[in-house]
Formats: structure tokens, sequence, C-alpha cells
């Protein structure tokens, strides 16, 4: 549940937002929670949002709200979609079959909005009067059991609204409702309750039981069947709409090359290259110009003067720490996070991603996993951590957990600029100057793409070792296309993404920095205690084709995948004695160089191979620490959330080991 306020006329309004479901028969997580608020929290108001380009689909959701909510207001979202498609809807005889007010909105452009408050507001207040269509006419065999046990209940709970409704849950099976009608005190707040009431509620329990004994192969789907035929014959009085644009619309054009077998990947691809290659050509400039400020002009000044004012351990913690490791994130990360973010943006809200989920729907069924794992996949190209949360829409557990062991195959946000700058480094210089940014679009591009065929094998084998069983069926919805808007979704993208991101980094940044710095200075004898931490790590280091740094790196870095790279970079110049600062003596590297990253990373021995292998690696380890907080959160155990972590770090030891058997024996 999302909560928000707002103020009208005086008043503040406190907004729930529910979650997002097409039914209140309590089939899923996500239902049930709609579900039990409209039921036990007794809103002043209830707001449906419809989608006004598929009423008929809309309207089995609302005739079951309607069913429950004595006060209720109905927008028509999405109203310019429908005239675009030709769509005319007849509020008015909507209203007056509902019962309730409708109107009808574009929220994007705020069309509708002032009147929608309005209306709630005079609703909310009984200004205006409502009478909910509630379906009475059930086809023959089900009509007598809802009749009966609707009489039963009015006996039992005559204070109790909506006895029809909570008569069909209990023909359905609801073990809520069953429960909330043990306790009626608890639930609906009803006092005074017969000394018999328990026995009597057991009897109607019992004879609700022996009707679904009898009836359960056809009861649930009577009821069904009967509301879709309310929601056809509501929509054929109101909706009307031309034939030829149905069968032309360039939606539905659009939509069969998006969804097409083959094309569909393809294009999906195409733009995905389009968005990389955008952010490779404009990152390089902002990037140099940050490194030339930050680490060629600011850090020498910071340098010399707080080492004239401060303690000389002091003035390294903050200086040649905290603030060096924060300057690399800021230099190294922001450029392609502030391009590669706000463009992947405006492909979502063009309506990519339910479009890639729909295309891998089939391939994540024939892996042994949910067709929804396809959603929380594609989110996790934003955040793992969100999508470990977004995994609540699978209801089988065994699925949600092959969706959360497997969801970190997708590359977050603190990993995209990682594989961008790397590419740009190391893959780029292998062809000519004019290919250079091509192929390292290419080859970035092919690490999201691998880590969806990981995320895809590594289902099949969980489903056929630790988490056996059969996928699950599930519809998706494909929303229309939308022209983004593309100053707005801009602005909110850097500051709801880059810019969060980055601040985020920043603060496990500086904290890593001072760690940094204390196990470069912290003397065991004559050598550092990184220089030992290095040294160990050095063995199965090379066996991965990585060294000591690197692996080092990964470790320091598992509060943040952002400050893996910056790490790696600090730890060269501390461990590797290299004075960015162009004071004293030894200058080996002048910051605002072309490549001053490349020349740190080849200081510490760094080659192609090693760039390849850590860009694999940065695809192939274990999550962060948020995600892995919010994996227990999620799951309650230890156990898988271990196996989530460790899971896919294993997967890459096999896979950088097997590169390295390759590269010796040929």
């Amino acid at each position: 549940l999302k909560e928000g306020y707002f103020s009208f006329k005086d008043k503040i309004f406190k907004a729930v937002d529910l979650p997002g479901t097409y039914s209140l028969m309590t089939t899923s997580e996500d239902e049930e929670v709609a579900r039990n608020f409209l039921v036990f929290s007794k809103p002043d108001v209830t707001l449906i949002v419809a989608d006004a380009t598929a009423l008929e689909r809309n309207l089995n959701l609302i005739l079951q709200i309607l069913s429950i909510s004595d006060k209720a207001v109905l927008a028509l979202n999405l109203i310019d979609e429908a005239e675009q498609k030709n769509i005319r809807i007849d509020d008015r005889e909507l209203s007056r079959i509902l019962g309730i007010p409708v109107v009808k909105t574009n929220a994007r452009s705020q069309y509708g909005l002032q009147e929608l408050v309005q209306t709630l507001n005079e609703v909310a207040s009984g200004e205006i009067k409502t009478k909910p269509y509630r379906i009475k006419d059930w086809p023959g065999s089900i009509r007598n059991y809802i009749l009966d046990i609707e009489k039963e209940l009015k006996k039992l709970l005559p204070g109790l609204k909506h006895h029809s409704w909570l008569a069909i849950r209990l023909l359905s099976g609801d073990k809520t409702i069953e429960e909330a009608l043990r306790n009626p005190g608890t639930y609906f707040g009803v006092k005074n309750l017969p000394e018999d009431y328990q026995e009597k509620i057991r009897s109607l329990f019992e004879k609700v039981f022996e009707y679904r004994k009898e009836h359960l192969d056809r009861l649930y789907d009577e009821i069904a069947e009967h509301i879709y035929h309310k929601s056809a014959e509501i929509t054929g009085k109101t909706v009307f709409q031309s034939e030829k644009f149905i069968r032309r619309g360039f939606q539905q054009k659009l939509d069969r090359l998006m969804t097409h077998p083959v094309y569909g990947f393809l294009i999906m691809a195409v733009l995905l290259g389009m968005v990389l290659w955008i952010t490779i050509v404009g990152s390089n400039y902002p990037s140099e110009w940050l490194n030339e400020l930050l680490l060629g002009k600011i850090y020498p000044w910071l340098r010399e003067n707080t080492y004239a004012l401060l303690p000389g351990w002091l003035a390294g913690m903050l200086i040649d720490g905290m603030y060096l490791t924060t300057a690399w994130v800021v230099s190294v990360m922001l450029p392609p996070m502030a391009i590669f973010f706000p463009l992947f943006t405006l492909l979502e809200d063009f309506g990519l991603l339910p479009r890639i989920a729909f295309n891998l729907d089939k391939v994540y069924k024939k892996s042994g996993a949910h067709g929804k794992q396809a959603l929380t996949m594609t989110m996790g190209f934003g955040c793992n951590a969100a999508a470990i949360v977004s995994t609540r829409i699978i209801d089988s557990p065994r699925e949600r957990l092959l969706a959360i062991i497997t969801n970190n195959f997708s590359l977050c946000n603190g990993r995209w600029p990682t594989q961008i700058l790397l590419a740009t480094l190391f893959i780029a210089p292998l062809v000519p100057e004019e290919w250079g940014r091509t192929v390292a679009m290419l080859a970035v591009a092919g690490i999201a793409i691998l880590g969806i065929l990981f995320s895809l094998l590594s289902s099949w084998f969980l489903s056929k070792t630790l988490l056996r069983g059969k996928p699950s069926a599930f519809y998706l919805e494909l929303p229309p296309y939308r022209i983004p808007q593309i100053w707005k979704t801009i602005y909110t993208s850097l500051i709801e993404r880059t810019l969060i991101v980055l601040w985020r980094a920043i603060v496990f940044a500086a904290p890593v920095g001072l760690v940094i710095w204390l196990i470069t200075h912290l003397q065991i004898g004559d050598t550092s205690l990184a220089a030992y931490l290095i040294e160990w790590l050095d063995k199965p280091g090379t066996w991965l084709g990585l060294n000591g740094i690197i692996l080092l790196a990964f470790i320091i870095g598992i509060p943040a995948n952002e400050i893996i790279i910056p790490s790696v970079l600090m730890l060269i110049v501390l461990y590797y004695g290299i004075n960015l600062a162009g004071v004293d003596h030894g200058l080996l590297i002048e910051p605002g160089d072309e490549h001053t990253v490349k020349k740190l990373l080849e200081i510490s021995g760094w080659t192609l191979l090693t760039a390849v292998n850590f860009m694999l690696l940065s695809l192939l380890h274990n999550p962060c620490g948020t995600t892995i907080y919010t994996i227990y959160k999620e799951t309650k155990s230890l156990k898988w959330t271990s196996v989530a972590t460790f899971f896919p770090l294993l997967v890459g030891v096999i896979v950088l080991t097997f590169i390295q058997i390759l590269v010796r024996l040929f």
C-alpha cells in the first residue's frame, strides 16, 4: 500500500493506492490485499481508475468493487487514447447503470483531475448520493445458494452490509472471509454477538461446505462467467467503436512487430544498442572534464591546504581516502548514468518493458519459471532490490524463489556504468576508431543479453534440482504505446534515478575510501594490511584471470556495486604509491589525461582479458548489501538468502575458471 495526502477546500484527504489487479476473487496476494482494505478499512470513498480503451475488461473489477463499496467514483483514464482509437463512451449512461459518478480523465495532461477531486469530495461528504450497481440475477443453480446463505447471514449479523457478497465469497471458499465471520468483532467491529453465535456460524459453514462439495466444479466458473456476461452487457450499451479502426490500428500493427517471435527480439536488441551507443559517445567528454576538475584541480588544492592545516594522518584520511574515492565515483559513474538512465526511462515510458516481458514469457516458462519472472527480471535492469520486492506478484512460492535467486543476473543501475567504462577503455581500441564505439556498445549489450541467458539457464537448473515443479500460467496486459513527455521524463529520471543512485554511491564511497586508506597505511611489520590482503587474494584472483586488488575491491564493494571500480582505482593509487596531485616527487599520472583510468588499471597489470573477466564478474557475482537485506526481508529465511547470495557468485567462479582453462589450452 502507498499513502499520500492532498488538500481540497480546507480538507485534508488521505489517498491510499492499492495494488493493481483485475479481480477481487483473491487468487493472488495483491488481490487479497486490495480486497481486505476495501472490506475491513472502510474507506470514505473508493476511486476506481479504469482504462477507457478497454472498459469491458475493467468492468469485471468495477462490478466486484461496487459489490462491497457503498461510495465510489469511476475515473475513465486514458480518454485521449480512447478518442484516438475512435472509441466513444457514453459516460452519462454508464453512470446511470453503475449508480456512481463517472469522470473522464487524462492523468498525463491533468485533464479532468479537478472535476475528479471535486466529485470525490462531494461523494465522501454525502452531497452526491450513490446507489452502486449490484448483481442480483445470478444464474439458476447458484442463485438459491446465495439467497439461502445471505438470509442466514442477515439473521446472524443484521448490522453488517453486503451480505450477498459475503455469501458469494463463502461459496468461493474464501478463507479470509471465513476467519472474519468467525471473529466479526475483530474484523468488522461488530459488538454484542448472540451467545450461540459461534455454534450457528459453524452450522452455516457446514452448509456452505456441503454446497461447495456438491458443486465445486462449476460454482466459481458460474460466478465469474456471469460477472463477465454483465460486463459485456454494460459495455454494449455504453461503448461504441469503429470496426475499421480496430482492424487497422497503428498500435496493433506495431505490436505485431514488437511481439513477433523473431523481429520482436531484434527490435529490442537494436533499441538497447542505440541507448548504449549514445551513452558511450556522450559520456566520454563530461567524464574527462570531471576528471580534470575533481582530480586535476580541486584534489591538488585540497591536498596542499589540508596537509598544511591538519595532522598528516587526518588529512590523509579526509583527502587521500574519503575525497579521492568520492571524486572517482563522480567522475567515473555520473556521466554514463546521466545519459543512460533518461534514455532508458524514455523507452520504459514508451511501453518497451512490458513488451520485453511478453517476448520472454514463453522462454521463461520453458525454463521451468513463471512467466511473471520476465517482469521482475526487466525491473532488475533498474534496481535488483526493487525487483526482489516486485516478485510478490508471483503467487507460487517455488516460482517466486526462482525469480529471487536468479534476479541478480539483471544488470542493475550500479553496474551499467562499469560495463560501459570498461568496454570503452579496453574493447573499443581493438578496432579502427570509427568502429570503436559501436563495438563497445555491442560488448555491453552482449553482457546484458548474457545475463538474461544465465537467468534462464539458472532457472532451468534450479527447477530440476532445488526447486522442482511445473510453471503456472498468467495474463499480461500490454499497455498502450505513449509518446513520452521528453523533458519531464529526462528531469524526473535525472532526479529519481541518476542523482539518487549517485548519492547512494557517494554515501558508501566516503567510508569505503576511509577503510581503503586505513588498510593501506596500517602496518603489520613492514607491510601494510592492504598488501597482505592483496597478496593473499592474488592466487585465487590469478586463477580467475583477475588479481588481488580486484577481488578486494569486490569485497569492499558489497554495500553497493557503484563503488567497485572507484575502489579498484583507489587501491591502485595507494598500493602503488601513485602521486596524483603532482606535489612532492614521482608524478606518474596527470589527472585529466584522456585515459587516466586506463593508465591506472594497466599499472596494476590489467589486460584485455582482465577487463573482460571483470565485466563478467560484475554480471556474475553476489548481490549488493541492500539487495541481500531485501531478499532476507522477503523470504524470512537465512537458507534462501544464502542461496540467492552465493549462487550467482558460484556461477561467476565457474565461468571465469572455464575461460582461464580455455586460455591456457589455446
